[in-house]
């Protein structure tokens, strides 16, 4: 069975209710930017993952965990 990816930032936004427009309003990226981000086309830089995590008040560590150690939760 293939492994299901998990977009930790796309499930914390959801954990805080937050939506994409919020974060991109709160960080000066368009809309469709992080929703690439959240549907894992792209990527946010580091930086800019390190302002959403304060903004959300999770550790960074928290955005980029590994699939195999969000499974095993």
């Amino acid at each position: 069975m293939a492994e299901r990816k998990i977009n930790r930032l796309k499930v914390t936004l959801a954990e805080k209710d937050k939506t994409n427009r919020w974060l991109a309003d709160q960080i000066g990226y368009t809309e469709g930017m992080v929703s690439r981000w959240v549907s894992n086309t792209k990527q946010p830089p580091l930086e800019v993952l390190y302002d959403i995590s304060l903004l959300l008040k999770v550790d960074i560590r928290d955005l980029i965990e590994s699939n195999a150690s969000v499974l095993k939760k």
